[in-house]
């Protein structure tokens, strides 16, 4: 399949796009989010027991459930997009490992299943969904 330049241009914006989400989660920088998604985005949480919301509901969420974990790390691998003019659709593997308090380790196993679109000539996520896979619980190193 031969993508033109505009295609593969799409591409690499919205690859970088979810690198700019995980990078504003990591490092708790909820209002960074504001530049990932649309105003009227719905984010859904809920397949790994978050929550369901819009964007403003969402960063609260997460400033009020991410304290709890000491330090969480975003890893995603094999997107699958497709790109439509100014929409795109994009199924993405995450590996999220969330550190406990006791010193385990939570590992999340998950895809988000993404609606991108260009705004002002500048690609933003309006829907994204997440499909859980698996999670795992390490316990902590012996003391």
């Amino acid at each position: 399949m031969m993508l033109s330049q505009q295609e593969i241009s799409d591409r690499l914006e919205i690859q970088d796009l979810m690198v700019r989400y995980c990078h504003a989660v990591d490092t708790r920088q909820w209002d960074l989010l504001d530049e990932v998604f649309t105003e009227d985005a719905l984010i859904d949480y809920t397949a790994t027991g978050g929550a369901r919301g819009n964007l403003a509901e969402i960063k609260e969420f997460l400033a009020e459930v991410l304290p709890a974990f000491p330090a969480f790390q975003h890893l995603i691998a094999n997107p699958a997009i497709s790109v439509d003019g100014d929409a795109a659709t994009g199924r993405t593997m995450c590996h999220n490992p969330l550190v406990l308090p006791d010193g385990g380790v939570l590992n999340c196993g998950f895809w988000y299943l993404d609606t991108f679109v260009r705004v002002d000539g500048t690609w933003r996520i309006k829907e994204r969904v997440e499909e859980a896979s698996y999670s795992c619980t390490v316990p902590p190193p012996p003391t």
